[in-house]
């Protein structure tokens, strides 16, 4: 009973909140309709608009994954969060 979730919006549209409001929605719909316990969502240690995002959102750091994803072809870390649903415990 869980997912993980990625975003991602056009260079023209960042700064704006938008990103906010849609993963607040998707997370809205993860918990209260699909009824999911946990979504996961990770990013690369130098995306910090990602980790403001995140953190805003409510998601906890859990762990740095090394050479997680390759990508343009390099391996890249990658830090590991998490966000439990409060009312499934």
């Amino acid at each position: 009973m869980a997912c993980n979730m990625g975003y991602a919006v056009s260079k023209g549209y960042q700064g704006r909140g938008l990103m906010k409001k849609l993963c607040d929605h998707v997370i809205g719909y993860a918990f209260s309709e699909l009824q999911l316990n946990r979504i996961m969502a990770n990013y690369m240690p130098d995306n910090q608009r990602s980790e403001v995002l995140l953190r805003r959102l409510g998601f906890v750091k859990e762990g740095l994954a090394k050479n997680y994803l390759r990508i343009n072809g390099s391996w890249e870390d990658h830090v590991l969060t998490s966000l439990v649903n409060p009312h499934s415990r």
